[in-house]
């Protein structure tokens, strides 16, 4: 069955009610691909207004959310509070998450875990910074943020692996499209051989990495790139055109 080909929105730590309006106001006229499932992520306390207005064949994720359902744990947000809003997707294991809030591999399982069994679909991030990359480590470390996800889930149906190798996320340098079709493929083999063919089959991996408009038709013709996480090109017009890049080919 082929896999169906999807577009995240990541808005990061952007945005105000009025600015989100305008924006969710162009994706409701915009003309998308009824073909892609698109999703969208602004910051925690826009979403319930997001989710409201935007358009019923786009869905709202949560850009992060901790392992608990409640308790003493100030500033944290809980899976089940997403779900209450209507809140389908979260995006877990971010670079920037990892990096700058040094969360690690084991953490992130145990939140997908939690967030999958909360009943949330899962934008699983994975990818080398540029020193990795140089020094030839990217399936290495791959491998191994795959493998603490692995650990933790036993049902991959609600899973979405995305992959940003951290030297390309908002620098304006892209992976080529070999690039990426090498590294999807090698995770493809590795959920393959790791868990199973029949998931490895019908698991999508999205890219993320300074896509924009310019460069999206080109990657989505990759065998094994089915869809996209989009940064800063998500709070632009031409996030109408990334999510029809699969309808260029």
């Amino acid at each position: 069955m082929p896999r169906k080909f999807i577009v995240g929105g990541n808005f990061k730590l952007n945005g105000s009610q009025s600015s989100l309006k305008t924006l969710v106001e162009g994706l409701n006229q915009g003309n998308l691909d009824s073909n892609v499932e698109i999703v969208v992520s602004p910051p925690f306390v826009y979403l319930d207004q997001v989710r409201k207005a935007v358009r019923k064949d786009v869905a709202v994720a949560g850009q992060n959310c901790y392992s608990k359902t409640s308790g003493a744990y100030t500033g944290e947000v809980a899976p089940e509070m997403l779900k209450d809003l209507g809140i389908e997707w979260v995006i877990l294991g971010h670079s920037e998450r990892r990096e700058i809030f040094k969360e690690t591999d084991e953490e992130i399982g145990i939140k997908v875990a939690h967030a999958l069994k909360a009943g949330l679909k899962v934008m699983a991030c994975v990818g080398e910074k540029l020193e990795e990359r140089e020094a030839n480590k990217t399936t290495e470390v791959v491998f191994r943020q795959l493998a603490a996800i692995s650990k933790h889930v036993s049902d991959w149906t609600n899973v979405v692996i995305a992959y940003e190798p951290v030297w390309a996320i908002g620098t304006g340098k892209v992976a080529t499209p070999d690039q990426a079709q090498e590294v999807h493929k090698d995770i493809r083999n590795w959920l393959k051989e790791k868990v199973s063919p029949e998931v490895a089959e019908a698991t999508r991996i999205m890219y993320g990495g300074s896509v924009n408009g310019g460069n999206a038709a080109t990657l989505a013709q990759e065998n094994d790139v089915d869809g996209f996480l989009v940064g800063g090109a998500s709070l632009k017009p031409e996030f109408v055109t990334i999510c029809n890049a699969k309808a260029k080919m």
